[in-house]
């Protein structure tokens, strides 16, 4: 396995209470904004439970998309 796959593997993923502490939006603007392609797809960790990249939040924050 390459060092890449290892370090995507390590990545913390964060819940969606977690992602609009950093990013200052409502539940239903995130929603869109992950529907129209604005914000990145969520990681489907089980059938209720989705997660998001930090490295993908931060990347918001850096851009200054939010």
């Amino acid at each position: 396995m390459s060092h890449q796959k290892n370090k995507s593997h390590n990545e913390r993923l964060l819940r969606l209470s977690q992602v609009l502490e950093i990013i200052p939006v409502g539940k239903s603007s995130w929603w869109a904004g992950v529907k129209s392609g604005k914000f990145p797809q969520p990681v489907k960790l089980g059938k209720r439970t989705t997660a998001w990249r930090e490295s993908e939040v931060q990347q918001i924050v850096s851009n200054g998309i939010a």
